[in-house]
C-alpha cells in the first residue's frame, strides 16, 4: 500500500512496522500509532531513517479508570455471583436469603494504592475523591502536585491498602517486578487489581495467594497468555477472581481519543517544526541525530 500510494506517511494501530517497512518509506515520512506505547514499530530502525515515530498516550485512560470504578464496585458487592445466583433460579427461601448470602462491602472510605501514577491512575484517583478514599501511589517518575494523593514505597502500597491496582508498561524493568514479598504484605480482606500487563507480577506466587485465600481476591483483565491458556483459565476460574478478556480500553470513545491525540501531535510537528511534541516517541534520539 505504501509502495502503490507514494504515502508520505503511515498511521496503524496494531500492525507490525518491522524494518522491511520503513526502509520503504519517504525521508519526510512520520508513523503514527494508535496505541499508548508503539511496541509494534521498530523504533531503531525508524530512529535510524530520522523518521519520527508519534504515539497516543492516555488515549484510554478514562476507559480503564471507569472499568476499574465498575470492576471494583461488582466485586466488592458481588454483583455477577449474584446474577447468575437470581438467573439460574436459586432464590427459593425466604426474601431475605439473597440479603444475607450475598452481603458486601462499600467501596467509599477504603485505602486504593497505585502502582503506577500516570494518566491511568491518576484519572483512577480523581474518579475515587467522589467516594471519600484515601489514595496512595508509588511511582519513581512522578510527583504529583495535588497533596491529597500520597506517594509512598511499594511496601506501604502493599501494606496498607484495602485495593492494590497496577498501572505499570511491560518493560524490562518491570516484567515480574510484584512477587511474593509484595503478596505476603497484603491485608486479607484486601483485592489486587491488574488492568494493566499480567507479565509484572509473579503468576506462580498471584495463584497461590488466590488458591489459599490470603487475599480477598483479584480482578483482572489482563493474562500471561492472550487468547488465555490452561495456566491462565487456572486462575480465572477461580471463584474469588473477576476476569474480564482484556476490555479495559475497548470502549468505541477511545477511537475518538486517539484521532484527536494523534492530530494534534502531527498539526504540531508539521506547524512549528520542533521535537518538543509529549506524543513524540523517539523525540530525544531524533535531537541527537539533529
Amino acid at each position: 500500500m505504501i509502495q502503490e500510494t507514494n504515502a508520505a506517511g503511515l498511521i496503524t494501530e496494531l500492525d507490525e512496522v518491522s524494518e522491511r517497512v520503513i526502509d520503504i518509506l519517504p525521508d519526510s515520512a512520520f508513523i503514527g500509532v494508535c496505541r499508548g506505547m508503539p511496541s509494534n514499530v521498530d523504533i531503531e530502525a525508524a530512529t535510524k531513517r530520522k523518521i519520527p515515530v508519534f504515539f497516543t498516550p492516555a488515549r484510554n485512560a478514562q476507559a480503564v479508570a471507569e472499568l476499574f470504578i465498575g470492576n471494583v464496585i461488582s466485586f466488592l458487592r458481588h454483583t455477577y455471583s449474584s446474577h447468575q445466583w437470581l438467573k439460574d433460579g436459586k432464590w427459593n427461601g425466604d426474601y431475605l436469603q439473597a440479603y444475607v448470602k450475598f452481603r458486601g462491602n462499600e467501596l467509599t472510605g477504603k485505602t486504593v494504592g497505585l502502582i503506577g501514577f500516570g494518566a491511568v491512575g491518576q484519572r483512577i484517583a480523581r474518579l475515587l475523591a467522589a467516594f471519600d478514599c484515601k489514595v496512595l501511589y508509588y511511582d519513581p517518575f512522578v510527583n504529583h502536585e495535588n497533596r491529597e494523593y500520597e506517594k509512598t514505597t511499594m511496601e506501604r502500597v502493599f501494606s496498607e491498602s484495602d485495593i492494590v491496582s497496577v498501572h505499570l508498561p511491560r518493560t524490562e524493568e518491570t516484567i515480574g517486578l510484584i512477587g511474593a514479598k509484595h503478596f505476603q504484605l497484603m491485608k486479607q480482606e484486601a483485592v489486587f487489581v491488574n488492568t494493566s500487563r499480567a507479565a509484572v507480577t509473579d503468576r506462580e506466587e498471584l495463584l497461590r495467594v488466590l488458591k489459599e485465600r490470603r487475599i480477598k481476591g483479584a480482578i483482572l483483565d489482563v493474562f500471561y497468555h492472550e487468547p488465555p491458556e490452561s495456566s491462565d483459565y487456572e486462575i480465572i476460574s477461580l471463584p474469588n477472581v473477576l476476569a474480564t478478556p482484556h476490555l479495559a480500553g475497548a470502549p468505541f470513545e477511545v477511537e475518538d481519543h486517539h484521532v484527536r491525540i494523534l492530530n494534534e501531535a502531527l498539526f504540531k510537528w508539521k506547524k512549528d517544526q520542533t521535537c518538543s511534541i509529549r506524543e513524540l516517541y523517539n523525540k530525544r534520539e531524533l535531537e541527537t541525530k539533529g
